[in-house]
Parts: structure tokens; sequence; C-alpha cells
């Protein structure tokens, strides 16, 4: 399933990836923000599982700034593993 998520404080507009019914990462593409480094982030995820991902990426900062792209993907992939664990979790009570 591909998802769409708009990053705070950072240069970065949007971020649009893709996760296998696994949770795997099988896509990023970042709009906005510093190309090269976001296309070397976008292809180091490629095939990683999405909370190892996370958890890798959560904290990084961006100069003075209290969070980065990196650490935004982070809040990203964290809020979509929530959400399914809650859908998983209310199909469990059905």
């Amino acid at each position: 399933m591909t998802f769409t998520f708009h990053p705070r404080g950072t240069c970065s507009q949007e971020m649009h990836f893709r996760l296998n019914e696994e949770n795997v990462i099988e896509e990023l593409e970042v709009v906005g923000g510093c190309s090269g480094n976001l296309q070397g982030l976008a292809a180091l995820l490629r095939g990683m599982d999405a909370r190892e991902a996370a958890s890798r990426l959560r904290g990084i900062r961006c100069g003075m700034k209290s969070t980065s792209c990196p650490d935004q993907m982070a809040v990203a992939l964290e809020r979509e593993l929530a959400r399914q664990a809650a859908n998983l979790k209310e199909l469990e009570k059905s």
C-alpha cells in the first residue's frame, strides 16, 4: 500500500512511501528537501523492515532543527504501523 505523509519542520513537503504486506519498504519518494540526500535515504530504506527503519532514523536532527527528513520518515512509519496495529486490534474484537 502507498501512503503520503506531510513532514513538519523540514525542507521536504511530502513523503510518499509504499509498504508491502510484511511492512517492508518497497519505495520512497520525497518532494522537496535535499535531493541527493533524500535519494540516498530512499535507496538505503528500500527492502528494509519499516520498524527497523523507524528505529534507526528516529532522533536524527538537521543542524539546529529539532527534527530532520530521516526523523520525519520515522514518524511517518511509526504512525502507519500504529494505525495498522489499531485496525488489527479492532478486527480481532469483531
